[in-house]
């Protein structure tokens, strides 16, 4: 068995899919890793590395591969050197890369959207969106203490007192409790706001204040939020526009894969801030959550510098490259079958929830049926049975036999 590690091609992306200390234990499952060289050399990790650690550095490390493990989706030429029926692991997000989906498709191409993962106990270990976003969450505190020109902690001298800086947090996920809890060990009076109510013990579990707005609560399937009406959105700015204008740091971090990142800070409210503010929107590839914000840019609007993120885990490609490969290994593991002998062999298991909740095209066709439906339109209906020879919708009223009424089929 053969694994293949991509070196990433896309401008900004500095992460790899796998860092030399995992490569042991994939070796130890009985694959042969083989790397494309240079690979790891953004995140800081040399080729002498992964040869000391057991893997193969070669150019052609796509030939042969069972499986093609990368970051960001391999690009259509990189997918051309597939072999049919090969497998691939990596992000995959298909609302924007439905063109890589068709060239993965017509490639016969097995492909796994580690997004796509279920969010479910068993898959807490190979759940990359969380991995990356604590990433993004600690990154994004630091960004806010960087682009501040004051303290974050209280300090009290014989010269006298500098009182510490006020951040608020939007959203408290992953990402946002790390940007709470880092913000708060820097010394900040932190406050933040989410719109499930569960979020609130866990702000204060991070040491910060949880801002309560008499409004409904929106739990939503997956631990995320649900989709709120207009008139929430707009009453939850307004009560949230006090907040806003007297933080020093406004961190937002609401964002959900797959659709457009919710506004929750209009221009208008970010105008109110103070001098020097500063606001971090984690969500702004998506849409953002500030209105003006800029993916990758930083903009001002009113008195406050607003830093659009873009691909922030891969501002940190050490740390976000070890906590993606362990998602990767373990993903990979999870398809690895081990017979009676001790052999193992590359077997995905399609009963498993985890295998076929994260596959996209399988077999020249395209399994994941919201991306199916948005490339090759819906599915045709399936034609009437036939019943005596003639099918049932030629059949006329009177005509039509006596089946019999499954009572739990009709509802």
């Amino acid at each position: 068995m053969k694994i293949a590690v991509a070196k990433e091609t896309r401008d900004g992306e500095a992460r790899v899919a796998l860092v030399p200390e995992l490569v042991g234990k994939l070796t130890g499952l009985g694959y042969d890793v083989v790397v494309e060289p240079g690979a790891g050399r953004h995140a800081l990790l040399s080729d002498e590395e992964y040869a000391e650690a057991g893997a193969t550095l070669d150019d052609a490390a796509f030939d042969g591969a069972d499986v093609v493990v990368s970051v960001q989706p391999l690009a259509a030429e990189q997918i051309r050197r597939l072999a049919r029926g090969t497998t691939t692991v990596s992000f995959l997000p298909t609302t924007t890369e439905q063109q890589t989906v068709v060239e993965l498709r017509d490639a016969g191409v097995s492909a796994h959207a580690v997004e796509l993962i279920p969010r479910i106990s068993r898959a807490q270990s190979m759940d990359a969106l969380s991995s990356q976003a604590l990433v993004s969450g600690y990154r994004s505190a630091i960004v806010a203490a960087g682009m501040l020109r004051r303290f974050l902690p209280l300090n009290m001298t014989a010269a006298g007192t500098v009182q510490p800086a006020d951040v608020v947090v939007l959203g408290a996920g992953v990402a946002g409790l790390q940007a709470i809890a880092t913000t708060k060990r820097l010394g900040a009076v932190v406050r933040a706001y989410d719109v499930r109510a569960a979020a609130a013990e866990e702000i204060r579990s991070m040491g910060a204040k949880a801002i309560e707005l008499d409004l409904e609560t929106l739990e939503g399937a997956g631990g995320y939020a649900r989709e709120m009406t207009e008139d929430r959105a707009a009453r939850q700015r307004e009560l949230l526009t006090p907040y806003v204008a007297a933080a020093d740091a406004l961190i937002t971090t609401a964002a959900v894969p797959g659709r457009t990142a919710p506004m929750l800070v209009t221009r208008e409210m970010v105008e109110q801030m103070k001098p020097g503010s500063v606001v971090v929107d984690l969500a702004s590839e998506s849409g953002g959550n500030v209105e003006g914000s800029v993916a990758g840019e930083v903009v001002r609007i009113g008195n406050a510098q607003v830093w659009g993120g873009r691909n922030v885990p891969s501002q940190m490609p050490g740390p976000a490259s070890k906590l993606y490969s362990q998602n990767v290994v373990n993903l990979v593991t999870l398809m690895t079958a081990k017979a009676e002998d001790g052999t193992a062999s590359f077997a995905p298991d399609y009963d498993d929830e985890i295998v076929a909740g994260s596959c996209v095209t399988r077999d020249g066709a395209i399994v994941h049926e919201p991306t199916r439906e948005a490339i090759e339109g819906p599915a045709e209906p399936e034609p009437a049975q036939d019943v005596d020879g003639m099918t049932t919708e030629n059949l006329a009223t009177d005509e039509q036999p006596d089946l019999p009424y499954d009572q739990e089929a009709d509802q």
